[in-house]
């Protein structure tokens, strides 16, 4: 599946809003904020965590502390930050369409559509394209009719459906018309602590918050999905 090879297309380098050719996206709904211009840019050097030779160190396990404080001082012992990376948060506007099979996400900060599906084994598979549709391009196909209470996925969502038929037959048919909406948006770090308290990189996960209250967790590595509870 090309999925990883998009994704890490992706978070090499940075995306910029004005790329963006959303779904169905109002200009006033494409305000970005410092908050999502910063996860944006996360969102974009992500690759990183797949580096080899990264290491974040600690300088020390504690500061020094004087041993001979006079007897009204308390000794204090301050430890130096945690190598292991801080969560990244922030909020990020998301198009989402519900399918037959599974789900779409638009995410305007990187312009990359994540595909949510199931398949023959009941696993639930992450998979991650780009966002091609640009805007004068036909938003659907006319002579693709859905069936009753049916939908044909317009522009992004619909252009990808259309042209990838892996796409279009683990996803089925729209069950309703796409949502766009201000979201929150998680990074949470892989990796591991060495024995020197050096920090590994390794596969972390993301969160994303639907319109109905979901959060849906992708998994970096495995490429899967899950509703956190």
């Amino acid at each position: 599946m090309p999925a990883t090879f998009r994704l890490l297309r992706l978070l090499v380098g940075i995306v910029f809003l004005s790329a963006c050719q959303g779904p169905t996206i109002a200009p006033a709904q494409q305000t970005a904020t410092a908050e999502s211009e910063a996860v944006a840019q996360h969102i974009a050097t992500l690759g990183s965590i797949a580096a080899t030779g990264t290491a974040i160190q600690a300088t020390a396990q504690f500061d020094q502390v004087e041993t001979e404080a006079a007897p009204t001082e308390t000794p204090t012992i301050t430890p130096t930050p945690d190598p292991f990376p801080t969560p990244v948060k922030g909020k990020i506007y998301v198009a989402e369409q519900r399918f037959e099979g599974g789900r779409m996400f638009w995410l305007q900060p990187n312009g990359q559509i994540w595909a949510l599906s199931v398949d023959e084994n009941g696993n639930n598979i992450w998979s991650v394209y780009d966002d091609t549709f640009v805007e004068g391009e036909a938003e659907f196909d006319a002579n693709i009719v859905a069936p009753e209470n049916r939908h044909q996925p317009i522009r992004g969502f619909g252009k990808l459906w259309r042209d990838n038929l892996e796409v279009r037959q683990e996803l089925g048919w729209a069950l309703e018309s796409e949502v766009g909406h201000t979201t929150r948006y998680e990074y949470h770090h892989g990796g591991r602590l060495s024995d020197a308290n050096v920090y590994v990189p390794g596969p972390g996960y993301h969160l994303v918050r639907s319109a109905n209250g979901d959060t849906y967790r992708f998994n970096e590595g495995v490429f899967t999905w899950s509703i956190e509870s």
